[in-house]
């Protein structure tokens, strides 16, 4: 009698586990718990595949036992077999926050590998320097020997230098402002020319004679009053001299 009942009741839930179903849930960092983008989710053995979009949402068909995947590249891939719940979180981590924390060197700059970021090291913060874990680098054929930082390591260090050396250029060229607008300026270069009877050529000597004579200040934190007034008067003479 047990033996039938079992059997009734199995073969009355059979349709429901067999039936397809949706499963949806997010996918978040494990460490900082923000959504991910671009996650694959996929019901292993079926052609239901999805990636998260902006929100870390997922939304795939499966039924009660199939195993769902979770993979992103840089991270540790995670499975789970399907059952009743149907809204599910899953939090995976990287790979790159497991690895040991060291320093790389690479003079004149010292980056700092920590829970998977290389940042650059303030060398005023660098009170005393240990050399545990670290990476002294150089160019392969410098004179001076050295190793080359490849891979990963290499892209971020040189994308950090980049960064770094953009944001000089662009403080160097914000103290420049009043240079820039008087020697760009084309009814000042205009006014010029027709004053002392200048041709094109003639102006353009005249400007790199003018930036090669003040390359001690390069005209940093200059006025543009103070700009106009030096060319004015560098002009003046080099006129002078123009046949």
């Amino acid at each position: 009698m047990k033996v039938r009942l079992l059997l009734i009741i199995y073969f009355a839930f059979l349709p429901a586990l067999l039936a397809q179903r949706s499963y949806s849930g997010n996918v978040l960092d494990a460490t900082d718990k923000r959504y991910l983008e671009g996650v694959s989710v996929e019901v292993v053995g079926t052609d239901q595949l999805q990636t998260t979009n902006i929100r870390g949402y997922f939304s795939v068909k499966g039924k009660h036992g199939d195993t769902l995947r979770v993979s992103f590249p840089g991270f540790i891939e995670q499975k789970m077999v399907l059952g009743e719940e149907t809204f599910l979180t899953f939090q995976i981590q990287d790979r790159a926050r497991l690895l040991p924390t060291f320093e790389v060197k690479s003079d004149p700059y010292t980056f700092r590998f920590k829970d998977g970021k290389l940042v650059l090291i303030d060398p005023d913060e660098e009170t005393s320097p240990s050399k545990k874990g670290g990476i002294s680098a150089g160019y392969l054929d410098s004179p001076n020997g050295g190793v080359a930082i490849a891979g990963v390591l290499s892209s971020l260090t040189k994308r950090a230098k980049q960064e770094r050396e953009y944001q000089k250029k662009q403080e160097w060229m914000r103290r420049r402002a009043g240079y820039y607008e008087v020697v760009e300026s084309d009814s000042v270069r205009q006014n010029f020319m027709v004053k002392y009877q200048l041709k094109r050529s003639d102006w353009d000597r005249i400007i790199i004679r003018f930036n090669e004579g003040s390359s001690h200040h390069e005209f940093l934190d200059w006025s543009k009053e103070r700009v106009y007034e030096t060319l004015s008067e560098f002009i003046h003479r080099e006129s002078q001299w123009i046949d």
